[in-house]
């Protein structure tokens, strides 16, 4: 375990000492610090492993498992600044508790190799020393291009030749017979961020009442104890707001106070979709965009935002879940943006939560961290109830503005012309929203144009062939596609199964684009554009359209539940949930949690300014204690209902559950691997295991599963079960056996 950031920083010196690598390993080497060294715990370094020269991190006191003879010395201390304490220790934590290898979570806080290589010195231009722009030589005669080059460079800053060429709109032909003429001269430059300087000082708008006694008392929660021994105290906030009501205007000014005081501030968001007003929003309060960390970032802006963080340079940085292992040095504060979203959630590889695991780095910093939501998860909102977690509300939208009205449509009593999914009612209030000049958001939680495509004549059904899963038709691309493993083919002209021509092939059941077509056949004189994943596959993408809605470009937005996310557009009054009973079924534990919030936070889309809005749900299921919560807007009782149910059947959050997932190519080794676990599976007061089962999607990227699920007290160590559990059973090749604690899908 790592020393606690209480204790002394130890020396190591021709001695031994534990290294972590990057890589799938239960634990660290032992290597000899030469006499020539001296290095510390979060030290990284170098060091040979096989034939090949690796880096890693110090982690403490050799194991003393190998004789002095037998260890290879440590290479080099690399020049970058050590791993912070409170950082190793989440990662030894995250990896405890996931059941994951240690240096597999190391490797999510080195995920930027290049990033640990000395900075690249690139050539960069400056206009040169003794430039005179009276000289006659033709050779150095200043033309437009050679003046815009100059003009360029006034403010005194190198540039490399790719941007400066950019910038004065001039091929790199010029720059180069510039600098052979002597008009420009030659400098070594680093590679480095332009990062503006955040203003914390900059006065916000004016907070309502509400907004400013909420603020205040965060900003207390980050100052407190700073002048005790420059401790932040941990505590966890939930800033529990309806939608509209300002809760990020509200985190803020907790931001400007932890600035102030010279940390670093984290943001974590669900999606990147989610950062693009965010980011407009930030920058009119502090003056300058914060950095930014997410799949849509270059190689190179990765490796030096990486080492922007490490350096302390980095004040303020906003991103997805992977954002929470970069190696922050002085962090104080960590907000969580819709806390409850399911994205924060990863299944591939170390299987975490980074919303918890936040919560456990904010412990371990001893700094606040801050969960805003509308829509709590049931997690949270027993936490709280429990007085582990703190809350500040804000019942109120601001401004005056009113939260939507949430009606239903009962899709019983609609009269539906075939192949239409918009109702009669729901046509009526879009017509009347476009008549005055409102915009209409419609949503259906399905990409593509129909999740399935079946042939008339011999009833076959299109599959993936490496899932268990339909194809999904995309009529703009003219493919089907696997949402799962991202196989597609072109829509085929004949059936693959009897060969009946392509006008026996029918679309079943609806997606965005069929939505879309509906539209574009009733509203033929609105504008309209999809707002899915398909459509918002970079951030560049998502700010386009974005920018589109909030300047009326758009006056219908067809979507799926990338739109309910934190998007503010003034001027739409109107949602229109086409399926509102999708999410209702299936047998998920969190089915009817995740469709309210899913509902509640898409319905606060409509009416955020000075018009009110309204939210038209057409169901089959007007009844179902779901709709009829959204409907009275009785949120809490909602919840307190849910938590009731699954305390009653023992589930999450007043149980634990751990996932064990059996998968590989071989069918037979997997099944023999399932049952053998399931033999050994552990029993006793307060343990259930279910299983083994084949998996819902008993094929996933040509691998075949099967699943268990372990269901325990809390009071029951989970963690030491499943190890023993494992232990007992021999895995052989080529087939994984994946473990996730507290599992969010059980697909």
């Amino acid at each position: 375990m790592v020393a606690s950031h209480t204790t002394p920083l130890r020396v190591y010196k021709n001695e031994s000492v534990s290294v972590l690598l990057p890589l799938p390993l239960a634990g660290p080497y032992d290597y000899f610090v030469p006499p020539n060294l001296a290095v510390s715990a979060g030290d990284f370094v170098s060091i040979p492993l096989g034939r090949r020269e690796i880096k890693g991190v110090v982690w403490g006191n050799s194991k003393g498992e190998l004789e002095r003879k037998k260890l290879r010395n440590i290479n080099g201390l690399l020049d970058i600044p050590r791993m912070s304490n409170d950082l190793r220790l989440l990662i030894e934590w995250t990896a405890s508790y996931t059941l994951s290898p240690l240096g597999a979570v190391l490797r999510m806080s080195m995920s930027v190799p290049s990033a640990l290589e000395p900075p690249r010195r690139r050539t960069g231009f400056l206009p040169a020393a003794n430039l005179n722009s009276g000289q006659t030589d033709s050779r150095n005669r200043l033309t437009n291009a050679r003046s815009r080059v100059l003009s360029v460079l006034k403010d005194g800053c190198p540039r490399i030749a790719a941007d400066l060429g950019r910038e004065a709109g001039v091929n790199s032909s010029v720059i180069r017979k510039m600098s052979d003429i002597g008009l420009l001269r030659k400098i070594a430059i680093e590679d480095e961020l332009n990062m503006d300087p955040i203003d914390e000082s900059l006065k916000g708008p004016v907070l309502s009442d509400l907004q400013t006694n909420a603020a205040s008392i965060l900003v207390k929660r980050v100052q407190r104890s700073n002048e005790n021994n420059n401790k932040k105290g941990f505590s966890v906030t939930l800033l529990d707001g309806v939608t509209g009501s300002g809760k990020t205007e509200v985190y803020f000014e907790s931001i400007a106070a932890t600035l102030a005081a010279g940390f670093q501030v984290l943001v974590l968001v669900p999606e990147i979709a989610l950062t693009v007003q965010w980011l407009q929003r930030f920058q009119e309060r502090f003056g300058t965009r914060p950095l930014e960390w997410h799949s849509d970032l270059t190689g190179l802006e990765r490796r030096l935002t990486w080492r922007a963080i490490i350096s302390d340079k980095a004040r303020v940085l906003v991103g997805a879940r992977s954002a929470l292992f970069l190696p922050f040095r002085s962090l104080g504060l960590i907000v969580i943006d819709e806390e409850h979203d399911g994205s924060f959630k990863q299944e591939e590889g170390v299987s975490y939560n980074a919303r918890d695991m936040a919560v456990v780095r904010a412990r371990f910093g001893d700094f606040p961290i801050v969960l805003s939501s509308a829509t709590p998860s049931l997690e949270t909102f027993t936490n709280v109830k429990m007085g582990r977690y703190k809350r500040i509300a804000l019942p109120k939208r601001f401004g005056g503005a009113i939260l939507p009205e949430i009606q239903t449509i009962d899709m019983r009593l609609e009269k539906m012309s075939g192949g239409t999914w918009l109702s009669p009612c729901l046509k009526r209030a879009m017509k009347e929203a476009l008549k005055d000049g409102e915009q209409v958001m419609l949503f259906l939680n399905r990409r593509g144009y129909a999740p399935l495509t079946l042939c008339r004549q011999c009833g076959h059904r299109f599959k993936c062939p490496n899932c268990t899963s339909w194809l999904v038709e995309h009529k703009l691309q003219h493919t089907l596609c696997c949402h799962h493993c991202g196989y597609s083919m072109i829509v085929p002209k004949i059936c693959s199964e009897c060969g009946a021509p392509s006008d026996s092939l029918v679309s079943c059941g609806p997606g965005v684009e069929r939505v879309a077509e509906e539209v574009a056949e009733y509203f033929s004189e609105a504008q309209y554009e999809i707002m899915a994943s398909d459509t918002m596959q970079s951030l560049k993408a998502s700010k386009k359209l974005v920018r589109r809605v909030q300047a009326c470009e758009v006056d219908i937005l067809i979507g799926t539940q990338v739109m309910a996310k934190g998007h503010h557009f003034p001027n739409l009054t109107l949602v229109g949930v086409v399926d509102a009973d999708l999410g209702l079924s299936g047998g998920d534990l969190r089915a009817a949690e995740r469709t309210f919030q899913l509902l509640y936070q898409l319905s606060g889309r409509a009416g955020r300014a000075q018009r009110s809005g309204k939210a038209l749900l057409q169901t089959f299921q007007p009844e179902d204690p779901v709709i009829q919560a959204l409907i009275s807007g009785e949120r809490d009782k909602f919840l307190a209902l849910e938590a009731s149910a699954r305390k009653r059947h023992g589930m999450p959050p007043f149980s634990r559950l751990v996932a064990i997932i059996v998968s590989g190519k071989d069918f037979k080794r997997v099944e023999n691997v399932a049952r053998s676990l399931g033999r050994a599976s552990p029993s006793g007061t307060g343990l259930i295991v279910h299983g083994p089962a084949a998996a819902p999607l008993a094929v996933l990227r040509g691998r075949h599963r099967f699943r268990l699920l372990l269901r325990a007290d809390r009071k029951i160590n989970v963690q030491q079960k499943v190890r023993f559990w494992l232990s007992r059973v021999q895995i052989p090749s080529g087939v994984r056996v994946n473990v996730d604690v507290d599992p969010y899908r059980f697909l």
